[in-house]
């Protein structure tokens, strides 16, 4: 392992393998089949990136997840190892020539996104390549009972047939056992070696708080811990409020989502790892491959959908080993809001179907036309134009992208809107005078008849397809309209885009998938019902409720816990506390904050003796979360 360490050392700047990368490394130079089960933060990458170094050929790596390819192709480039990444929206062509490279240009790794695997020419290509190695990232997606499952990762198991002898490493971060026998029993890993770490965090103290003012909370607990924190929310919007709120409150606050641009996302994420600011408020789009070990506290204001969700999130603070807090605040109302944010806008194979068609129709897709076409695409402009529920359809568009159908990319892009200001006269005597510009102007007009009365958002991929020119030249002719007043221009950035993988064929490629949507629909009803029991279980370790969950058994309570806290509380403080509440209640309604000036005891101590109250029927909580004695 001595060469392993070298390139360690020379690529990575580290002196020694952590957890069980050694062993994990050994064994696939060993050229035997492997399965890792590692933390989120175990350094899964490694794992097999230190093996395409250390051997001849081409090391194949499968992964979902498009941006994490990027971000891993290009930090390798810029370490100077050779790696290609082949992801959703790179034409045929392209592919081909990547292909090339690799099978002559002595590339250590090359990423792929499971959906080109349903390509059989891709397929052939890659049987000419020397590889080495096939590492399958996030390998919980090949089960259907595993998070985020997609078909398209069924097609490695063809990788198998045709590289027999190349052995496999599945690397996963959660998964349940169920999911491990599914991985290993698909990827059909032979005489398998696994290598499981515990899913313990002996380090982090998960608390669960039930609070009606979290923004209050949450201020208490940055100010008592003002070292690097994570607060997840579940919406761009909440993002940019708490991080304001934070700010108010003399918390230095930034946020990250998924419709900030490269460059703002960027400079906030520098902000935050430079510590220039104490807390990045974010949505789940933050947090694959970043690796902060001192971050303190990660705090989730609201219900996450999975407990393997959960765990990954909570899962960011504390690397460094040092005790960390993963803290969840909840108030009576999040259950029901979490079932109708969550259950509520799973879409049928009814709605799957009319968003589907809908898709098509909004982009002018012909049925049995539309493969590896790309568009800028604005979610909300297509549910208005059509009266669809946003998070419902967004629902349906996410999962019409996992089953490789589509191809949604939630990061920065143009939006671009055009009007034109002089009469249809004046255009076609411009057209005459420029006739170079003439295709380009009049498919703008064939495609958006409206275009002088009302300002249109316009797709400029879809404009330079039908006029068969590029988009640089269609841009080019919209900047001189615009310059000589032709034309209103603007150009700002909150789109996405969308690919389509697959000709349309409607109800034929509903049909294929339906099957897949009702098993998810029931997992992720499953998978948060698991949430819920998580939070409401007040009479347990909350750290053995996380470890059950995924197949482990622990004896002993953590000892750190919101739950093992409360039973180092001196039960005469507690009798103490709820008769101060009982008195304090006989003249008023108070909600919990007010109780806590009103018997001057800990917060901690107020909850715990509320929950006694609550639950032996001595008080209720009223709608406006006060709380009154019961008569």
């Amino acid at each position: 392992m001595n060469d392993a360490l070298q390139l360690l050392k020379k690529y990575w700047n580290h002196d020694n393998f952590r957890g069980l990368q050694a062993e994990i490394i050994e064994n696939v130079l060993a050229q035997k089949d492997t399965f890792a089960q590692l933390p989120t933060g175990g350094g899964k990458s490694i794992c097999y990136q230190i093996p395409a170094l250390l051997q001849d050929g081409l090391t194949l790596v499968v992964s979902p997840l498009v941006s994490l390819i990027k971000d891993q192709v290009e930090n390798l480039q810029t370490k100077g190892i050779k790696a290609i990444g082949l992801t959703g929206g790179i034409s045929a062509d392209e592919v081909s020539n990547l292909l090339d490279n690799c099978q002559y240009g002595n590339y250590k790794l090359l990423y792929l996104s499971p959906e080109r695997l349903q390509s059989d020419w891709i397929l052939e290509r890659l049987k000419s390549l020397p590889i080495n190695l096939i590492a399958v990232d996030e390998a919980h997606c090949i089960s259907q009972w595993g998070n985020d499952f997609r078909p398209a990762y069924l097609k490695i198991t063809n990788l198998k047939t045709h590289f027999p002898k190349t052995p496999v490493l599945a690397l996963t971060a959660s998964a349940t056992p169920q999911v491990k026998q599914d991985i290993i029993s698909i990827l059909k890993l032979e005489a398998v070696t696994l290598f499981e770490k515990s899913f313990d965090r002996d380090n982090i103290a998960y608390m669960v708080f039930e609070v009606e003012d979290k923004l209050h909370r949450m201020v208490q607990i940055l100010k008592k811990n003002p070292e690097p924190s994570i607060i997840y929310v579940r919406n761009r919007k909440s993002c940019v409020e708490i991080s304001r709120q934070l700010q108010q409150s003399g918390i230095p606050a930034t946020y990250y989502h998924g419709g900030l641009s490269t460059i703002e996302k960027n400079k906030n994420m520098t902000l935050w790892t430079s510590e220039k600011v104490q807390v990045i408020v974010a949505t789940n789009a933050f947090g694959m491959g970043i690796d902060k070990g001192n971050v303190k506290t990660v705090i989730h204001i609201q219900l996450p959908d999975s407990m393997e969700s959960y765990y990954q999130e909570a899962g960011r603070c504390g690397r460094n080993g040092q005790k960390a807090f993963a803290v969840l605040l909840n108030s009576p109302s999040d259950y029901l809001q979490a079932e109708g944010q969550f259950l509520a806008v799973l879409p049928d194979k009814e709605f799957l179907t009319k968003v589907y068609k809908k898709l098509n129709s909004f982009f002018r897709i012909g049925y049995g036309e539309g493969i590896d076409d790309s568009y800028t695409f604005n979610l909300n402009v297509f549910c208005s134009q059509y009266q669809l529920p946003t998070l419902k359809t967004f629902n349906a568009i996410q999962f019409l992208d996992r089953q490789g159908i589509v191809t949604l990319s939630q990061e920065f892009s143009q939006k671009i809107t055009v009007q034109f200001l002089i009469p249809s006269k004046e255009v076609i005597r411009y057209m005459s005078l420029n006739s170079h510009q003439e295709e380009v102007i009049l498919t703008m007009l064939r495609t958006y008849p409206g275009i002088y009365e009302i300002p249109a958002v316009m797709n400029v991929v879809l404009i330079a397809k039908k006029a068969q020119t590029t988009q640089e030249v269609v841009l080019g002719i919209l900047a001189q309209l615009h310059k000589k007043e032709i034309i209103s221009y603007t150009a700002n950035g909150s789109d996405s885009t969308i690919i389509f993988n697959e000709v349309r064929e409607d109800e034929r490629t509903i049909n294929r998938v339906s099957k897949f949507l009702v098993v998810q629909n029931e997992l992720k009803t499953k998978q948060l019902h698991s949430v819920l029991k998580y939070v409401s279980t007040k009479n347990e370790c909350k750290s053995k409720l996380i470890l059950r969950y995924f197949g482990e058994d622990k004896k002993e309570n953590c000892g750190i816990c919101s739950y093992c806290i409360t039973l180092k509380k001196q039960q005469p403080k507690a009798i103490s506390t709820t008769n101060l509440i009982i008195t304090a209640l006989s003249d008023a309604t108070l909600d919990s904050r007010s109780l806590e000036k009103v018997t001057r005891q800990p917060s901690n101590q107020v909850i715990f003796a509320l929950q006694e109250l609550l639950e032996h029927n001595v008080v209720e909580i009223l709608p406006n979360n006060h709380y009154r004695l019961k008569k």
